[in-house]
């Protein structure tokens, strides 16, 4: 039986990682489930490589795919210096006036983060009928300073910033925002389309603030799939159980209303522009004052158990078992 559109189910996807990946003697992070990059011993420091696609979304493009990958660059504590993209333009659509827009959104997007534009292909491609945006990231972090998503222990708490599911709504506002218009007027439709800048798809600054702060042992980028996949990404990379408060899941004001609209899921849909974060107990107020003082939200949403306890949600007092949506909401709307 086909798959459907979106992530290989996570035990397939383990099995090919583990048959057919092997790390060569400088690499510190190889491939694995619920690891943002890759991690290579460069000496004094360690180079952190990453790629990913942007396949749901056309107009910013190019903004989407740099600060997606720079997000998974920052999850692991360091900072990202430089991008290559490989741009896949539609057959038969493609103009100049094409071009010029994913490269000055590519261009712009990197000027912003201090980020270098240093390499890619591009190619007119037979049977696509939208642009996708393939971004490699190259980033650095101190050997000292480098947080992988496998170090939540037992005990930790769990943070989410800013909310869900940030970029579910910027896609939807641009690929249905008639339905949005209609429903909710031109206004708020503005804003939902601004959640690529407000509040904002980087999670640069989020990682950065909470590493600075102390206390963190892991964090992970919530992407497809949404914040149901991405906190069993990190209970599986870091080998715990996990139990978090379903009421204390921030979802923002739009996002709710956008998610009610269209009968989807806030928890399931593509969420980067959050952050999780699985820091000491006693590090966590401070990493929320710190994170609230430079105008980032952010919230307590669960905690580490042993490995096992299991993988938990909780609502009104009932626990149910946290699983990963078969597919993301966005590709559920998508391609039914």
């Amino acid at each position: 039986m086909a798959f459907p559109v979106g992530k290989l189910p996570l035990d397939i996807l383990q099995r090919l990682l583990a048959a057919h990946t092997a790390g060569g003697d400088r690499v510190v992070v190889g491939p694995r489930v619920g690891e943002d990059c890759a991690v290579i011993d460069m000496g004094a420091s360690f180079l952190l490589a990453k790629t990913d696609p942007i396949t749901f979304v056309a107009p910013e493009i190019g903004r989407y795919a740099v600060q997606i990958n720079a997000n998974d660059i920052a999850t692991m504590g360091g900072i990202p210096r430089w991008f290559l993209a490989t741009v896949l333009l539609p057959e038969g659509k493609t103009d100049e006036a094409l071009a010029e827009e994913i490269f000055a959104e590519i261009a712009a997007a990197c000027r912003e983060t201090g980020i270098a534009l240093c390499g890619g292909h591009t190619e007119i491609t037979a049977g696509l009928s939208r642009p996708i945006v393939v971004g490699q990231m190259l980033g650095e972090v101190e050997r000292d300073r480098l947080v992988t998503s496998d170090g939540a222990r037992p005990g930790d708490d769990l943070i989410l910033t800013k909310g869900v599911p940030i970029e579910a709504v910027s896609i939807l506002a641009r690929e249905r925002g008639a339905a949005i218009e209609a429903r909710f007027g031109a206004e708020f439709l503005s804003r939902c389309r601004d959640y690529v800048r407000r509040p904002g798809l980087s999670v640069v600054p989020d990682a950065r603030i909470a590493v600075e702060t102390g206390g963190v042992h892991a964090m992970h980028d919530p992407t497809e799939g949404g914040a149901a996949s991405g906190l069993v990404e990190l209970g599986l990379a870091s080998n715990v159980g996990l139990v978090v408060w379903k009421e204390e899941i921030p979802v923002t004001p739009e996002g709710k209303q956008v998610c009610d609209l269209f009968g989807i899921d806030p928890l399931a849909s593509i969420a980067s522009g959050a952050l999780l974060v699985a820091c000491n107990s006693a590090s966590t107020d401070r990493i929320l004052s710190a994170l609230g003082s430079r105008g980032i939200p952010a919230a307590r949403i669960g905690r580490v158990l042993p490995k096992g306890d299991g993988l938990w949600i909780e609502e009104a007092g009932k626990r149910a078992p946290l699983a990963p949506p078969d597919r993301d909401e966005i590709a559920r709307l998508f391609a039914p």
